[in-house]
Protein backbone atom coordinates (compact mmCIF):
# COMPACT_ATOMS: atom_id res chain seq x y z
CA UNK A 1 0.00 0.00 0.00
CA UNK A 2 1.81 3.49 -1.23
CA UNK A 3 2.08 6.05 1.49
CA UNK A 4 -0.59 8.51 1.88
CA UNK A 5 1.04 12.30 2.76
CA UNK A 6 -2.02 15.13 3.43
CA UNK A 7 -1.45 18.87 2.49
CA UNK A 8 -3.07 21.45 4.54
CA UNK A 9 -2.95 24.81 2.32
CA UNK A 10 -4.06 28.49 3.13
CA UNK A 11 -3.71 31.66 1.35
CA UNK A 12 -4.91 35.17 2.49
CA UNK A 13 -5.17 38.78 1.45
CA UNK A 14 -5.09 41.96 3.78
CA UNK A 15 -7.51 43.85 1.42
CA UNK A 16 -8.52 41.47 -1.37
CA UNK A 17 -6.67 42.63 -2.97
CA UNK A 18 -3.93 43.48 -0.71
CA UNK A 19 -0.71 42.08 0.26
CA UNK A 20 -1.05 38.37 0.47
CA UNK A 21 0.63 34.82 1.80
CA UNK A 22 0.25 31.46 1.52
CA UNK A 23 0.82 28.94 3.59
CA UNK A 24 1.37 25.14 3.29
CA UNK A 25 2.35 22.38 5.74
CA UNK A 26 2.80 18.32 4.17
CA UNK A 27 2.15 15.98 6.96
CA UNK A 28 2.11 11.96 7.14
CA UNK A 29 -1.59 11.12 6.62
CA UNK A 30 -1.10 7.75 9.34
CA UNK A 31 0.81 9.60 12.21
CA UNK A 32 0.17 13.31 11.42
CA UNK A 33 3.85 13.66 11.51
CA UNK A 34 5.09 17.39 9.88
CA UNK A 35 7.08 16.46 7.08
CA UNK A 36 7.27 19.81 5.27
CA UNK A 37 6.31 23.50 6.01
CA UNK A 38 6.32 26.44 3.17
CA UNK A 39 4.82 30.03 3.46
CA UNK A 40 5.77 32.80 1.04
CA UNK A 41 5.02 36.46 0.90
CA UNK A 42 2.99 36.76 -2.95
CA UNK A 43 2.95 40.87 -3.08
CA UNK A 44 -0.55 42.58 -3.80
CA UNK A 45 -3.04 39.51 -4.91
CA UNK A 46 -7.02 38.33 -3.88
CA UNK A 47 -7.67 35.95 -1.23
CA UNK A 48 -8.32 32.99 -3.86
CA UNK A 49 -5.15 33.90 -5.96
CA UNK A 50 -2.96 33.54 -2.43
CA UNK A 51 -5.01 30.02 -1.66
CA UNK A 52 -4.23 28.78 -4.70
CA UNK A 53 -0.63 29.67 -4.70
CA UNK A 54 -0.45 27.84 -1.49
CA UNK A 55 -2.08 24.79 -2.81
CA UNK A 56 0.51 24.82 -5.74
CA UNK A 57 3.32 25.18 -3.04
CA UNK A 58 1.76 22.13 -1.10
CA UNK A 59 2.06 19.51 -3.97
CA UNK A 60 5.72 20.65 -4.57
CA UNK A 61 6.48 20.14 -1.18
CA UNK A 62 4.86 16.55 -1.11
CA UNK A 63 6.39 15.78 -4.63
CA UNK A 64 9.59 16.70 -2.95
CA UNK A 65 8.83 14.30 0.35
CA UNK A 66 7.78 11.62 -1.76
CA UNK A 67 6.77 11.73 -5.49
CA UNK A 68 5.43 8.47 -5.11
CA UNK A 69 2.88 8.93 -2.35
CA UNK A 70 -0.99 9.12 -2.71
CA UNK A 71 -1.59 12.83 -1.53
CA UNK A 72 -4.69 14.60 0.52
CA UNK A 73 -5.49 17.86 -0.26
CA UNK A 74 -7.38 19.49 2.76
CA UNK A 75 -8.83 23.52 2.90
CA UNK A 76 -10.78 25.60 3.78
CA UNK A 77 -11.45 27.21 0.62
CA UNK A 78 -15.19 25.71 -0.63
CA UNK A 79 -13.87 27.66 -3.73
CA UNK A 80 -10.09 26.09 -4.53
CA UNK A 81 -11.96 22.47 -3.76
CA UNK A 82 -14.95 22.27 -5.79
CA UNK A 83 -13.22 23.60 -9.07
CA UNK A 84 -9.92 21.45 -8.71
CA UNK A 85 -12.78 18.57 -8.03
CA UNK A 86 -14.17 19.23 -11.04
CA UNK A 87 -17.57 19.85 -9.92
CA UNK A 88 -17.20 24.10 -10.33
CA UNK A 89 -16.18 25.88 -13.48
CA UNK A 90 -12.90 28.47 -13.39
CA UNK A 91 -13.91 31.92 -14.87
CA UNK A 92 -11.51 33.94 -14.12
CA UNK A 93 -8.74 33.66 -16.55
CA UNK A 94 -5.75 34.12 -13.96
CA UNK A 95 -7.46 31.49 -11.50
CA UNK A 96 -7.86 29.35 -14.55
CA UNK A 97 -3.52 29.38 -15.34
CA UNK A 98 -3.07 28.92 -10.95
CA UNK A 99 -5.79 25.38 -11.60
CA UNK A 100 -3.86 24.44 -14.56
CA UNK A 101 -0.61 24.36 -13.12
CA UNK A 102 -2.09 22.65 -9.68
CA UNK A 103 -3.43 20.29 -11.61
CA UNK A 104 -0.51 19.47 -13.74
CA UNK A 105 1.46 18.95 -10.12
CA UNK A 106 -1.26 17.09 -8.98
CA UNK A 107 -1.79 13.95 -11.83
CA UNK A 108 -3.90 11.21 -10.73
CA UNK A 109 -3.16 10.61 -7.40
CA UNK A 110 -4.54 13.46 -5.39
CA UNK A 111 -7.83 13.59 -3.87
CA UNK A 112 -9.79 17.17 -2.26
CA UNK A 113 -11.75 18.02 0.74
CA UNK A 114 -13.00 21.01 2.48
CA UNK A 115 -12.24 21.43 5.98
CA UNK A 116 -13.79 24.04 8.63
CA UNK A 117 -11.16 26.59 9.22
CA UNK A 118 -10.43 26.01 12.81
CA UNK A 119 -8.52 22.37 11.22
CA UNK A 120 -6.98 24.61 8.80
CA UNK A 121 -5.11 26.68 11.33
CA UNK A 122 -1.40 25.33 10.89
CA UNK A 123 -1.65 26.51 7.20
CA UNK A 124 -3.37 29.82 8.34
CA UNK A 125 -0.67 30.61 10.47
CA UNK A 126 1.98 30.05 8.28
CA UNK A 127 0.05 32.34 5.85
CA UNK A 128 -0.09 34.92 8.48
CA UNK A 129 3.52 34.58 9.52
CA UNK A 130 4.61 35.10 5.80
CA UNK A 131 2.79 38.31 5.71
CA UNK A 132 3.86 39.63 8.82
CA UNK A 133 7.31 39.15 7.59
CA UNK A 134 6.69 41.01 4.45
CA UNK A 135 5.35 43.64 6.05
CA UNK A 136 8.25 43.94 8.54
CA UNK A 137 10.71 44.01 5.54
CA UNK A 138 11.92 40.40 5.90
CA UNK A 139 11.19 36.97 4.61
CA UNK A 140 9.77 34.38 5.67
CA UNK A 141 11.80 31.60 7.79
CA UNK A 142 10.72 28.42 9.05
CA UNK A 143 10.69 27.97 13.22
CA UNK A 144 12.83 24.46 12.54
CA UNK A 145 15.71 24.01 10.38
CA UNK A 146 16.02 20.38 8.27
CA UNK A 147 18.25 19.74 10.65
CA UNK A 148 16.09 19.96 13.01
CA UNK A 149 12.87 17.71 12.31
CA UNK A 150 9.39 18.06 14.21
CA UNK A 151 9.02 14.80 16.48
CA UNK A 152 6.05 12.41 15.22
CA UNK A 153 3.56 12.43 17.93
CA UNK A 154 2.34 9.44 20.24
CA UNK A 155 -0.01 7.40 18.48
CA UNK A 156 -1.57 4.30 18.51
CA UNK A 157 -0.28 2.81 15.80
CA UNK A 158 3.14 2.88 16.52
CA UNK A 159 5.45 -0.14 16.88
CA UNK A 160 6.47 -1.40 20.21
CA UNK A 161 7.24 -4.86 21.57
CA UNK A 162 6.76 -8.10 19.89
CA UNK A 163 3.55 -10.51 20.07
CA UNK A 164 3.93 -13.44 22.40
CA UNK A 165 2.13 -16.39 20.52
CA UNK A 166 1.44 -17.70 24.31
CA UNK A 167 0.33 -14.63 26.07
CA UNK A 168 -2.91 -13.47 27.16
CA UNK A 169 -5.61 -12.26 24.72
CA UNK A 170 -5.69 -7.92 24.24
CA UNK A 171 -9.10 -6.80 24.57
CA UNK A 172 -10.74 -4.05 22.47
CA UNK A 173 -13.30 -1.73 24.28
CA UNK A 174 -14.96 -0.43 20.86
CA UNK A 175 -16.64 3.37 22.35
CA UNK A 176 -18.38 4.79 19.54
CA UNK A 177 -18.39 8.98 19.98
CA UNK A 178 -21.01 10.04 22.48
CA UNK A 179 -24.20 12.63 21.05
CA UNK A 180 -23.50 16.11 19.16
CA UNK A 181 -26.00 18.63 18.08
CA UNK A 182 -25.65 17.56 14.64
CA UNK A 183 -26.43 13.62 16.09
CA UNK A 184 -29.54 14.57 17.57
CA UNK A 185 -30.70 16.43 14.21
CA UNK A 186 -29.96 13.15 12.70
CA UNK A 187 -27.36 14.74 10.26
CA UNK A 188 -24.49 12.96 8.90
CA UNK A 189 -21.21 14.14 10.35
CA UNK A 190 -17.84 12.79 8.43
CA UNK A 191 -14.24 13.79 8.64
CA UNK A 192 -13.65 16.97 7.29
CA UNK A 193 -17.38 18.93 7.85
CA UNK A 194 -17.96 20.80 11.00
CA UNK A 195 -16.40 18.58 13.65
CA UNK A 196 -18.83 19.79 16.30
CA UNK A 197 -18.64 18.49 19.93
CA UNK A 198 -20.30 16.57 22.37
CA UNK A 199 -24.04 18.03 23.46
CA UNK A 200 -24.96 18.57 27.25
CA UNK A 201 -26.90 14.62 26.13
CA UNK A 202 -23.67 13.49 24.49
CA UNK A 203 -21.70 14.45 27.81
CA UNK A 204 -23.80 12.58 30.02
CA UNK A 205 -23.63 9.37 27.41
CA UNK A 206 -19.79 9.52 28.17
CA UNK A 207 -19.99 9.90 31.27
CA UNK A 208 -22.12 6.55 31.87
CA UNK A 209 -19.61 4.69 29.40
CA UNK A 210 -16.82 5.73 32.00
CA UNK A 211 -18.57 4.19 34.82
CA UNK A 212 -18.73 0.90 33.29
CA UNK A 213 -17.09 -2.32 33.73
CA UNK A 214 -15.63 -3.39 30.52
CA UNK A 215 -13.92 0.07 30.16
CA UNK A 216 -12.57 -0.26 33.74
CA UNK A 217 -8.45 -1.56 33.89
CA UNK A 218 -8.25 -0.06 30.58
CA UNK A 219 -4.10 0.48 29.45
CA UNK A 220 -4.93 3.56 27.65
CA UNK A 221 -7.62 5.00 26.14
CA UNK A 222 -6.94 5.69 22.10
CA UNK A 223 -9.27 8.36 19.83
CA UNK A 224 -9.44 9.71 16.60
CA UNK A 225 -8.59 12.98 15.90
CA UNK A 226 -12.36 14.66 15.92
CA UNK A 227 -13.80 16.54 18.14
CA UNK A 228 -16.55 14.21 19.47
CA UNK A 229 -14.58 11.90 19.64
CA UNK A 230 -11.67 13.11 21.92
CA UNK A 231 -13.91 14.77 24.38
CA UNK A 232 -15.57 11.36 24.98
CA UNK A 233 -12.19 9.70 25.12
CA UNK A 234 -10.99 12.57 27.61
CA UNK A 235 -14.10 11.79 29.92
CA UNK A 236 -13.67 7.93 30.47
CA UNK A 237 -9.82 9.08 30.29
CA UNK A 238 -10.57 11.29 33.53
CA UNK A 239 -12.36 8.51 35.27
CA UNK A 240 -9.80 6.09 34.33
CA UNK A 241 -6.68 7.93 35.08
CA UNK A 242 -5.80 6.46 32.11
CA UNK A 243 -3.36 7.93 29.02
CA UNK A 244 -4.97 9.40 26.13
CA UNK A 245 -3.37 9.17 22.44
CA UNK A 246 -4.63 10.58 19.34
CA UNK A 247 -4.53 8.59 15.96
CA UNK A 248 -5.35 10.00 12.90
CA UNK A 249 -6.32 6.90 11.55
CA UNK A 250 -9.30 6.23 13.82
CA UNK A 251 -11.18 8.99 12.60
CA UNK A 252 -14.76 8.88 10.75
CA UNK A 253 -15.29 8.68 6.97
CA UNK A 254 -15.13 11.28 4.87
CA UNK A 255 -18.30 11.66 3.47
CA UNK A 256 -17.92 14.84 0.85
CA UNK A 257 -21.13 16.42 -0.20
CA UNK A 258 -23.26 14.76 1.83
CA UNK A 259 -21.70 16.38 5.38
CA UNK A 260 -23.96 17.76 7.40
CA UNK A 261 -26.92 16.35 5.52
CA UNK A 262 -29.86 14.27 6.79
CA UNK A 263 -30.76 10.94 5.23
CA UNK A 264 -33.47 11.69 4.03
CA UNK A 265 -31.70 14.50 1.81
CA UNK A 266 -29.06 12.74 0.87
CA UNK A 267 -31.81 9.81 -0.83
CA UNK A 268 -33.52 12.46 -2.48
CA UNK A 269 -30.64 14.18 -3.96
CA UNK A 270 -28.75 10.97 -5.03
CA UNK A 271 -30.57 7.91 -4.37
CA UNK A 272 -28.58 6.10 -7.31
CA UNK A 273 -25.40 7.05 -5.17
CA UNK A 274 -26.80 6.21 -2.28
CA UNK A 275 -28.05 2.92 -2.91
CA UNK A 276 -24.27 2.41 -4.14
CA UNK A 277 -22.49 2.86 -1.36
CA UNK A 278 -24.92 1.23 0.97
CA UNK A 279 -24.15 -2.24 -0.75
CA UNK A 280 -20.48 -1.95 -2.17
CA UNK A 281 -17.13 -0.76 -1.01
CA UNK A 282 -15.84 0.84 -4.04
CA UNK A 283 -18.83 3.17 -3.88
CA UNK A 284 -17.71 6.56 -2.31
CA UNK A 285 -20.34 9.65 -1.91
CA UNK A 286 -19.44 12.76 -4.37
CA UNK A 287 -16.17 14.84 -2.72
CA UNK A 288 -15.52 11.50 -0.39
CA UNK A 289 -13.89 8.11 0.13
CA UNK A 290 -15.00 5.02 -0.35
CA UNK A 291 -15.24 2.30 2.66
CA UNK A 292 -12.17 0.43 1.08
CA UNK A 293 -10.37 3.29 2.05
CA UNK A 294 -11.95 3.40 5.32
CA UNK A 295 -11.16 -0.52 5.62
CA UNK A 296 -7.55 -0.07 4.58
CA UNK A 297 -6.26 2.24 6.98
CA UNK A 298 -8.40 0.93 9.94
CA UNK A 299 -7.26 -2.27 9.82
CA UNK A 300 -3.79 -1.28 9.20
CA UNK A 301 -4.12 0.54 12.80
CA UNK A 302 -5.26 -2.59 14.52
CA UNK A 303 -1.96 -4.61 13.54
CA UNK A 304 -0.10 -1.60 15.14
CA UNK A 305 -2.39 -1.26 18.03
CA UNK A 306 -2.16 -4.97 18.48
CA UNK A 307 1.36 -5.05 18.51
CA UNK A 308 1.96 -2.40 20.69
CA UNK A 309 -0.94 -3.38 23.15
CA UNK A 310 -0.47 -7.12 23.05
CA UNK A 311 -2.32 -8.42 26.17
CA UNK A 312 -3.81 -5.69 27.34
CA UNK A 313 -7.31 -3.72 27.51
CA UNK A 314 -7.54 -1.02 25.52
CA UNK A 315 -10.51 1.79 24.98
CA UNK A 316 -10.59 2.65 21.62
CA UNK A 317 -12.95 5.81 20.99
CA UNK A 318 -13.91 5.41 17.17
CA UNK A 319 -16.60 6.48 14.55
CA UNK A 320 -19.56 4.05 13.24
CA UNK A 321 -17.72 2.91 10.17
CA UNK A 322 -14.25 2.35 11.87
CA UNK A 323 -16.22 0.41 14.37
CA UNK A 324 -18.42 -1.51 11.93
CA UNK A 325 -15.05 -2.44 9.89
CA UNK A 326 -13.23 -4.07 12.84
CA UNK A 327 -16.63 -5.84 13.67
CA UNK A 328 -17.17 -7.42 9.99
CA UNK A 329 -13.57 -8.54 10.45
CA UNK A 330 -14.10 -10.11 13.63
CA UNK A 331 -16.98 -11.83 12.13
CA UNK A 332 -15.37 -12.37 8.15
CA UNK A 333 -18.40 -10.82 6.92
CA UNK A 334 -18.00 -8.19 3.84
CA UNK A 335 -18.82 -5.01 3.01
CA UNK A 336 -22.84 -5.59 1.92
CA UNK A 337 -23.08 -5.88 5.49
CA UNK A 338 -21.68 -2.83 6.79
CA UNK A 339 -24.98 -0.54 7.11
CA UNK A 340 -26.87 -3.25 9.04
CA UNK A 341 -24.75 -3.24 11.65
CA UNK A 342 -26.11 -0.70 14.05
CA UNK A 343 -24.45 1.14 16.57
CA UNK A 344 -25.34 3.85 18.93
CA UNK A 345 -23.65 6.73 20.40
CA UNK A 346 -21.85 6.39 23.34
CA UNK A 347 -22.10 2.75 22.67
CA UNK A 348 -19.69 -0.09 23.69
CA UNK A 349 -18.37 -3.50 21.85
CA UNK A 350 -15.80 -5.71 23.17
CA UNK A 351 -13.69 -7.74 20.86
CA UNK A 352 -10.88 -10.12 22.34
CA UNK A 353 -7.71 -10.93 20.16
CA UNK A 354 -6.06 -14.04 20.94
CA UNK A 355 -1.96 -13.58 19.77
CA UNK A 356 -2.79 -15.97 17.37
CA UNK A 357 -4.78 -14.00 15.13
CA UNK A 358 -8.11 -15.32 15.93
CA UNK A 359 -10.62 -13.05 17.55
CA UNK A 360 -13.79 -13.35 19.58
CA UNK A 361 -17.20 -10.91 19.80
CA UNK A 362 -17.84 -10.09 23.26
CA UNK A 363 -20.74 -8.16 23.09
CA UNK A 364 -21.70 -5.41 20.36
CA UNK A 365 -23.76 -1.92 21.16
CA UNK A 366 -23.96 -2.25 25.17
CA UNK A 367 -25.41 1.23 26.45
Amino acid sequence: MSRVLRIEADGGSRGNPGPAGFGAVVKDAATGEVLAEVAESIGRATNNVAEYRGLIAGLRAAQAVDPDARVEVRMDSKLVVEQMSGRWQVKHADMRVLAQEARSLAGSHVDYGWIPRAQNSHADRLANEAMDAAAAGRQWQRATTAAEPAAPPATASATARAVDPDGPPTTLVLVRPASTPLTEQRRISGRHGEDPGLSDHGRAEAAVAATCWDVHDAAVVITSTMRRSRETARIIAEALGAEVLVDPQWDATDVGDWDGLTRAEVVRRWPREFAAWNDSGDAAPPGGEPLRAVERRVLAAREGLLRRWAGQRVVLVTHGDPLRVLLRSALGAGPQVQRRIHVDPGSRTLLRYRPGGSCEVLAVNRV
